[in-house]
């Protein structure tokens, strides 16, 4: 078998074997196969695609170019969530340990933040002590106390994921739906659930900026789980605004807290619920209809997601007292307020440009190598349709850095347009993609 031939049969677009692609993950992995033919093979992958069965097998081998987990010591169901990506997107940080206060396990595998998206391992890692390396030992010992853990990927999950990245990053092929798909399924099946829901997300702040790539994606996803043993369904949602008020890393983890007390924003509230209801679905503890919600509800009104949240902190090598009162959490050096600049009615958000203005600020990455300020972002003072008045505060820029404002205000002012028509209220949730 030669690589050459491989790379010219899927040029060709024919269908590799499983053997096929296994010869070529498995050799690109041990170095046996140099970046160039293989940057050669993701263009072909890229315009010619890949079938159901050879999307299975890449997933299949790049997983186990590492190890898989399992959790013995844990009897009940596990579960995860993963979303494309988006902008203000906290809910990880609420969905784990309301799920977990629900009876289900969560071993979260969690990214970094690039570009205009945020990322969870960043949010958290804002939190003085906060670990998200965690060994399997640890993962273990974590679900039993509070029922879920925040991890990041290590070099030993997926290291082909870790190497076809990097190089999909510098060769334009990271718009490839058989290559998302398994680059995000080698690293997710890893951690051992017993059932995925997937956030993809639909719109100007996400990856996937229209409806039939978004499904195509949802669909390529949940058929892969459930090719390689588990469950799978998934959401598809509405980013062209930010969830919720905050965008930024300490303050996202601000408001999850203020979430998970009570204070719950509609459009943040509205999908949360609608993943948790999805989850707890596809776990078999409840079907279709309200009780779902009244049950998480319930658990939020509780205090019991919270207390799971708080000894979850601890338990991580978190400092408690360092977010115990949201009030309390130290902010950015400097602020700056943004001025509607006439009256009217706030009619767009634009999710990647506040995302682009927020990394600017210093809360999201250019590059891989570029360090995160945790204190740094955004804070919405106004939603879509809400009336503003000239010279109103409708938001509020944070960073260490006063240099960054200008280029970030701008970008702001750009994104926030105002007139004096009353927008139709955003379907967040558009729709559920489940399949046999």
């Amino acid at each position: 078998m030669r690589t050459v031939d491989l790379i010219v049969k899927k040029r060709e677009g024919k269908v590799l074997s499983p053997s096929e692609i296994e010869y070529l993950i498995f050799n690109y992995t041990r170095g046996k196969i140099p970046d160039y033919q293989m940057a050669a093979f993701l263009m072909a992958v890229f315009f010619r695609g890949l079938n159901k069965e050879e999307t299975v097998a890449l997933t299949r081998a790049m997983l186990e170019t590492g190890p898989r987990w399992s959790y013995s010591n844990i009897s009940g169901f596990k579960i995860d969530k993963h979303s494309t990506g988006g902008v203000g997107d906290k809910i990880s940080l609420i969905l784990a340990p309301l799920i977990a206060a629900c009876g289900l396990y969560v071993p979260m595998l969690c990214g970094r933040g690039l570009g205009h998206t945020g990322g969870t391992v960043d949010k958290l890692e804002g939190i003085p002590g906060y670990r998200t390396q965690l060994s399997k030992r640890q993962a273990q010992a974590l679900l039993a106390s509070c029922g879920f853990c925040f991890m990041s990927q290590t070099a030993a999950v997926a290291p082909a994921d870790r190497l076809l990245y990097a190089l999909r990053d510098v060769t334009g092929t990271v718009e490839s739906i058989p290559l998302i798909t398994a680059s995000i399924l080698s690293k997710k099946l890893s951690e051992g659930a017993d059932g995925l829901v997937f956030d993809v997300k639909v719109g100007q702040g996400a990856f996937m900026k229209d409806l039939t790539c978004a499904r195509q994606l949802a669909e390529s996803l949940i058929q892969t789980a459930q090719e390689l043993g588990t469950k799978a369904s998934a959401l598809i949602t509405q980013m062209d605004e930010p969830l919720g008020y905050m965008i930024g890393n300490l303050l996202e983890v601000k408001e999850a807290l203020n979430f998970l007390m009570g204070e719950m924003p509609e459009d943040l509230k509205e999908v949360t619920l609608a993943l948790a209801k999805e989850m707890l679905r596809l776990a078999g503890l409840f079907q279709e209809g309200s009780e779902a919600e009244d049950f998480c509800l319930k658990q939020l009104a509780s205090g019991k997601a919270l207390e799971l949240f708080l000894k979850n902190i601890t338990l991580q090598g978190g400092k408690s007292s360092f977010i115990k009162d949201p009030a309390r959490i130290p902010q950015a050096r400097y602020r700056q307020a943004v001025l509607a600049e006439r009256d009217g009615i706030v009619q767009d958000l634009d999710a990647y440009k506040l995302g682009l203005a927020s990394m600017l600020l210093g809360a999201g990455r250019k590059t891989k190598k570029d360090r995160i300020d945790p204190y740094a972002g955004l804070e919405l003072l106004k939603k879509r349709g809400e009336r503003v008045a000239a010279s109103d505060e409708i938001c509020i820029l944070y960073t260490s850095d006063e240099s960054l404002f200008n280029e970030a205000k701008a970008l702001v002012k750009e994104a926030i347009g105002i007139g004096e028509q009353q927008s139709s209220p955003t379907l967040l949730v558009i729709e559920s993609v489940r399949m046999l």
